[in-house]
């Protein structure tokens, strides 16, 4: 079956905000230098991008309930690209910092649209694969769109890492204009109540409680693992690019076998077959401490059985939040799930520093841990009463 000319744009979308969000990474320190701060101060412009996106995505499908997709998809594009190639424009943290949380309210309005977009526009059987082929923008958006921001960042300066978002941005909107499918009116006027109510579930909050955990654990993990395979193996710079660009070739194929999966065997059974290697590969990294130094040959395998499994995980856990809440609240649902993800972010941080403090090679126990806890909320999510299991 051929893909539908709408879902390349939308996987465009995911992978223009993907990288936009991550880009200044490898930017900051010019970033800094250039503005006259501190690389703390400058690091605001990431705390302040995460937070504006987490608290405004669900707040922004609740208002938005009634408008076309299509169009909250096209508009919140335009604005993000804006907010970007407005960037060489201004000088100085503060307009930087207006512009940075511009760009993160217009994001959490599109990629969770996008992703609700797919989730509708997509045959029931075939859901999670286009859900995953959506998710393989983030992944490439790792890959590919934030090594490519720093260079143009290195080559023309740090501006230039924003100025490529800006242009991926408009890239998606001019595709997503010409293929994404036209909505009618988006239905009759609800109240706060009637909108909400498809959330407000067991099932639905097990789902948020599953990704939360798991994020965590892969960020507790992955915050820390330049320290962690320091000492396992003694892993210097060069050798962590070739790594991560591995690691990252295992999440690309991990996220496209997620999708498969889950139009197979159900959405909760292929998030607990990725939740279980992600433990899994967890306890051997622990073993492995004990063992150390090993071979950078056993840590490569075992790194892309990671980044497979992590990336498994958020197409199966969407395709699973969309089963449990039906396509009418897929938008709605999936903007929750958006933000539970960087919830769980900024806690996998917190639980990562504080394995680390203790103990470098207690960051994979913690990250396994709190991965096990989410396959545990999952399977409430399975059990709900009146839903179906999958």
């Amino acid at each position: 079956m051929r893909a539908p000319r709408w879902l390349p744009a939308l996987t465009l979308t995911a992978f223009a905000v993907q990288t936009d969000d991550f880009v200044i990474i490898g930017v900051l320190p010019g970033l800094a230098a250039d503005l006259g701060v501190t690389a703390v101060a400058a690091g605001q412009l990431v705390t302040l991008y995460s937070l504006g996106y987490a608290l405004t995505a669900p707040l922004w499908a609740l208002l938005l309930a009634r408008v076309p997709p299509r169009a909250v998809l096209t508009r919140s594009l335009a604005v993000f690209t804006a907010a970007n190639l407005a960037v060489p424009l201004l000088d100085g943290l503060g307009p930087l910092l207006a512009l940075r949380l511009l760009a993160a309210l217009s994001a959490a309005a599109a990629l969770p649209c996008a992703l609700a977009l797919t989730a509708a526009q997509a045959p029931p059987e075939r859901r999670g694969r286009h859900l995953a082929t959506v998710m393989t923008g983030l992944t490439g958006a790792v890959l590919l769109g934030v090594p490519l921001g720093t260079w143009a960042g290195g080559l023309f300066g740090w501006r230039a890492a924003f100025v490529l978002g800006g242009l991926l941005g408009a890239a998606a909107l001019a595709a997503s204009a010409a293929t994404v499918p036209a909505s009618g009116p988006a239905g009759e006027r609800r109240g706060a109540a009637d909108l909400l109510r498809p959330l407000a579930s067991r099932a639905v909050a097990a789902v948020l409680a599953a990704t939360v955990l798991t994020v965590a654990g892969n960020l507790a993990f992955q915050t820390y693992l330049a320290v962690f395979l320091a000492g396992l193996a003694g892993v210097g710079p060069a050798a962590l690019g070739a790594l991560l660009v591995a690691a990252g070739v295992g999440g690309l194929a991990g996220t496209r076998a997620s999708g498969s999966l889950a139009d197979r065997v159900g959405p909760g059974r292929a998030f607990a077959a990725a939740g279980a290697v992600f433990c899994a590969a967890m306890a051997a990294f622990a073993l492995l401490w004990w063992l150390r130094p090993v071979p950078v040959a056993a840590v490569a395998a075992l790194l892309v059985t990671w980044s497979a499994a992590a990336w498994a995980v958020p197409p199966a856990l969407q395709a699973l939040m969309v089963a449990r809440v039906g396509p009418e609240a897929a938008g709605r649902a999936l903007a929750v799930h958006s933000s539970s993800v960087h919830v769980g972010a900024a806690l996998g941080a917190v639980l990562g520093g504080a394995a680390v403090a203790a103990g470098a090679g207690l960051a994979p126990a913690a990250a396994g841990l709190a991965a096990a806890l989410g396959l545990a909320a999952a399977a409430l999510a399975r059990r709900s009463r009146g839903l179906p299991r999958s």
